[in-house]
């Protein structure tokens, strides 16, 4: 058997297998539609969840370097509280080293109960205390020196003279509160640890604000891991301490110490995806009195992972659900199916002329009752035939003499078309143009068509002021305007007869002998207007809105009738933004517009 053939006998023409194809169609797509929305919203609850973990992360990493950057912060808020120290401070930045080891010495011997904790004792008690330092400098501008304390070791006075090292220069440059150590100082102390960041804080004389040099305390950045201990296992991807200019203070994951970090400028963002080694979610946190910026890194593929079981928990269960909700319908449909084709063999049984056929359902539902009210039919089918050939009979009859009542118009014509001929020949030529305006008109009239074309209608109209104007020796006159280009238009029959009649009728004045009426038809705005203008004695105000009224009106008020049927077969035809409308002014004249679509529009309407 062909695939065509299988498809017509068991989809095509198959109401129940369409029903269930159907029903299946519609029940995954929408088991299918709801599992993707619950997996996508779980799926962002993850991902959410995943990056607040590490926020807090980077929280805690942030507040760990908050507290070292207040702590450097205090050390000089200490200098300057305490004033002997300040001074101590201050001599030694700004004198050599052996003019300030004398100097500390008279001060010694002048108060022996000073308090200046031996001198520069101070930065070295504040080294000892915090183990998470490993250098602390002070480093002299006008003299160019460094005073180093190193974790382990005693102190050293380094000189770094211009004109033997790029450290002043390095040091005159650097202007950041936080970065990496300079590699002119790193070398000149013999620090060659990359895992570490710098806190830099200017030194001034506190009584002439006179910029003396700074202080810098170089932390061991594996010290913030500490900070990280308790997110190890719900930490994703790796967070970094960048510098003002990208460069790396501390790096979770150890790639890029020593380097200024390589995706910088990626990251701008508070939450966004980005594209670093791999599609990344970013996560950042801007620490701005310290000038760093703490990032949180996390592959989209690593966070994805953490809903992946989530992924094939969804799909297993849509699977399930789809299959339940889909065997149980089925079962139902097929045996209806089974039914109903038992009931389509017993009524092609009827097609083939076997009118004892019978269908056995003794059910009560809706193919039971189609089952018993079909054997009804076949018992009644018999006595009806013989009523249906009478009444068919009866029919032709009835036909036939409507038929023979239709009255032949070209007999009308014929007799019309002698009376003119008479008149004619006795000299009464206008009684002739006035008889042969009437046979084309009435033509007209009981032509059966439906529609005529512009040209048409407007040669009836002008038929028809032609007898009027005859009628009243030349009194009335007529103008009749039309774009060529508009000429085979259709438009309704019968559309300027009324309001033509309503003017001579209403509007027209005897006595006068310039009575004129123009017709005039163009197109604007997509639509073919025909407007009548005349200079007749007008409508007064009060009779002109009561006319408006009655076109709209549902019931046949006044006596427009004429008017009304034109401007209801409009809106009929055309739509209700089409019709008819009236203006006019008493003692000068009266204006009617008919507004209809394009041949175009009209089809659409």
């Amino acid at each position: 058997m062909k695939a065509g053939s299988l498809y017509d006998n068991y989809v095509k023409n198959n109401l129940f297998m369409k029903m269930i194809l159907l029903f299946a169609l519609i029940t995954t797509v929408t088991i299918v539609t709801f599992s993707y929305f619950m997996f996508n919203v779980m799926s962002q609850s993850i991902i959410h969840n995943e990056l607040g973990n590490q926020k807090k992360a980077m929280e805690s990493v942030n507040s760990y370097i908050t507290r070292k950057y207040e702590s450097v912060q205090s050390m000089m808020l200490d200098v300057y509280r305490n004033e002997a120290l300040s001074l101590h401070l201050s001599y030694f930045l700004q004198h050599p080293f052996d003019d300030y080891m004398k100097y500390q010495l008279d001060q010694y011997t002048n108060d022996a109960n000073i308090d200046v904790a031996k001198g520069l004792d101070y930065f070295k008690n504040k080294l000892d205390n915090d183990d998470d330092i490993e250098n602390l400098l002070l480093y002299s501008s006008e003299k160019q020196f460094l005073f180093a304390y190193k974790q382990g070791h005693v102190s050293k006075l380094i000189s770094t003279n211009a004109s033997r090292s790029y450290i002043p220069d390095a040091m005159a440059l650097e202007n950041s509160m936080m970065s990496v150590p300079n590699a002119w100082v790193r070398n000149a102390i013999n620090q060659h640890d990359p895992k570490l960041f710098a806190m830099r804080v200017p030194i001034t004389d506190k009584n002439s604000l006179k910029n003396l040099g700074q202080l810098l305390v170089y932390f061991n950045s594996d010290r913030i891991k500490q900070a990280l201990e308790s997110y190890k296992e719900q930490l994703k991807g790796y967070i970094l301490v960048l510098g003002p200019t990208g460069e790396v203070l501390f790096d979770s994951s150890d790639r890029y110490y020593g380097i200024r970090y390589p995706y910088a400028d990626k990251i701008e963002a508070l939450y966004d995806t980005v594209m670093l080694e791999e599609e990344s979610h970013v996560t950042t946190l801007t620490q701005t009195q310290a000038g760093y910026l703490v990032v949180g890194v996390a592959s989209k593929a690593e966070v994805a992972a953490a809903y992946q079981g989530l992924k094939h928990t969804i799909a297993l269960i849509s699977a399930i659900c789809i299959i339940v909700v889909l065997l149980l319908p089925v079962l139902v449909v097929t045996n209806f199916a089974k039914r109903t084709n038992k009931i389509i063999r017993f009524m092609r049984k009827v097609e083939n002329g076997d009118l004892s056929a019978r269908i056995q359902d003794d059910k009560e539902d809706e193919l039971g009752q189609i089952s018993r009210s079909f054997n009804d039919m076949l018992g009644e089918l018999t006595r009806h035939i013989d009523r249906v050939y009478k009444a068919e009979i009866k029919q032709k009859h009835t036909e036939l003499a409507a038929l023979q009542a239709r009255v032949n118009p070209h007999f009308l014509y014929n007799t019309l078309e002698v009376i003119r001929m008479r008149a004619v020949s006795q000299g009464a030529k206008d009684v002739g143009e006035m008889i042969y305006s009437l046979s084309v008109l009435f033509k007209s009239f009981v032509q059966p068509k439906g529609e005529n074309t512009l040209k048409e209608e407007l040669e009836t109209s002008r038929l028809y002021l032609e007898l009027f104007r005859i009628r009243y020796k030349d009194k009335l006159s007529y103008e009749i305007l039309c774009d060529d280009c508009l000429a085979g238009k259709n438009i309704m029959r019968m559309a300027l007869q009324p309001i033509i009649e309503n003017y001579v009728v209403h509007g027209l004045q005897p006595r006068r002998s310039d009575n004129h009426i123009r017709i005039s038809v163009y197109e604007a705005e997509g639509r073919v207007r025909i407007q009548a203008e005349d200079n007749g004695i007008g409508i007064e105000p009060k009779r002109l809105e009561t006319i408006r009224q009655s076109l709209d009106s549902v019931e046949e008020v006044g006596d427009s009738f004429g008017l009304r049927s034109v401007h209801e077969r409009l809106k009929l035809l055309y739509g209700t933004d089409y019709g008819l409308d009236i203006t006019s002014t008493l003692g000068v004249g009266t204006i009617v517009t008919i507004e209809f679509p394009s041949e175009e529009e009209a089809q659409h309407v």
